[in-house]
This record gives structure tokens, sequence and C-alpha cells, in this order.
């Protein structure tokens, strides 16, 4: 799969994709500081999966309706990098091939599919 990986989910994550033999564009590592606005577009250009803790992103695809390949926001209480790994693991295995083209939610036990209208 091809992933963004917003900064503030920081560089741990990307590795971990790239990894497991994921195409990964890092903000952390590649492009600090770009703005969401950039960060949303880059996402849409490229096809890419955008993995981020920002909510505002929610504000992108049901206020104004932004395009995108999918969005997976994580909402966890432990936000260290391992816990993030392990929940993003799971979140591969169990939903894999339902996450292009949605909205996806995901807390520390909770993997939510919000309703695109």
């Amino acid at each position: 799969m091809r992933f963004l990986v917003d900064e503030c989910s920081g560089p741990a994550l990307a590795t971990w994709l790239r990894d497991q033999g994921h195409d990964v564009f890092s903000v952390y590592e590649e492009s600090r500081g770009m703005g969401d606005d950039a960060v949303a577009r880059k996402a849409e250009i490229e096809n890419r999966i955008l993995v981020t803790n920002d909510k505002d992103f929610g504000e992108k695809v049901f206020r104004q309706h932004w395009q995108h390949r999918g969005v997976i926001l994580l909402r966890l209480t432990d936000e260290r990098s391992a816990n993030k790994i392990g929940v993003f693991a799971k979140l591969l295995l169990q939903y894999n091939d339902q996450l292009e083209n949605r909205y996806v939610v995901v807390t520390d036990d909770l993997v939510r599919f919000a309703k695109l209208q």
C-alpha cells in the first residue's frame, strides 16, 4: 500500500511500514513543517492513504469534501511509538482490504469506519 505518514504520527511508524514493504512518504523525515493543505494535496496526487493524529483532516473530508485515497486517524491514549506500531499492525492484519477510500478512526482498542456522504 501507499501511505503518507503525517508529521504528528512520527518517523517510527513510517519506518515500520516501510519495513513491512509499503511505499511510504514521511512528512517528519522528508518535509517537516508541511501544512495541512499541502499534505492533503500530496496524499491525493500520489494516491496515498493519509495516516495522521490530526483531527483537522476530518474537517477537510466531511466539510470541504476533500477527495482522498483514505484517511486513518490515530486517536491513541498511549502515543509511544511501540503502541502506535502495535495498533497499526492489528489494523492492517484485520482490515487491510478495507482501508482505501475510507475514513478510519483508530483508538487503542477500537476501529471505526466513518460514513462518507
